[in-house]
């Protein structure tokens, strides 16, 4: 059996995404399609945040970018089992955001790690109106947790 050298301990990248939205064109379909829009692309807590802003079109618009670039670091877009509302935007107690996968997101991330790896998801956002701008970068990072810090 082989043991992991220095070298295999190494963080791994995954995948990276970059997506870019026109606010203007999130603002039409907020108008043309409203809550069926929002409640079809969007967690709740997602919906929480962006509907208390006061500029709701570019919280909205940022997410969006997010879930797009987030989809294209796993590899698939959102196609293979993975939907909208399966990548969410949440932020770390320090305010950083990242994003939170769930159902078909969540298992395809879980396959792409390999073992003795944990997923690690950084997400940039940006906006200047008109546009909103998302960067994501999933790599994996050493399971610390699970060397049991014995060498054969």
């Amino acid at each position: 059996m082989r043991h992991a050298g220095p070298t295999d301990l190494m963080m791994r990248i995954i995948g990276t995404g970059i997506d870019m939205v026109d606010v203007r064109r999130i603002e039409k379909t907020l108008d043309r399609f409203g809550d069926r829009f929002v409640h079809r692309c969007f967690t709740v807590t997602e919906r929480n945040l962006s509907d208390g802003r006061v500029r709701r079109a570019d919280s909205y618009a940022k997410r969006y970018a997010a879930k797009e670039a987030g989809a294209k670091a796993l590899g698939t877009g959102l196609d293979r089992g993975v939907a909208w509302r399966d990548i969410g935007v949440v932020n770390l107690p320090g305010g950083r955001p990242t994003l939170q996968l769930t159902g078909g997101a969540e298992r395809l991330l879980a396959q792409l790690v390999p073992a003795g790896y944990l997923p690690k998801i950084d997400l940039t956002l940006t906006d200047e109106y008109p546009y909103a701008q998302a960067l994501v970068i999933i790599s994996a990072v050493p399971d610390i947790s699970a060397q049991d810090g014995s060498s054969t």
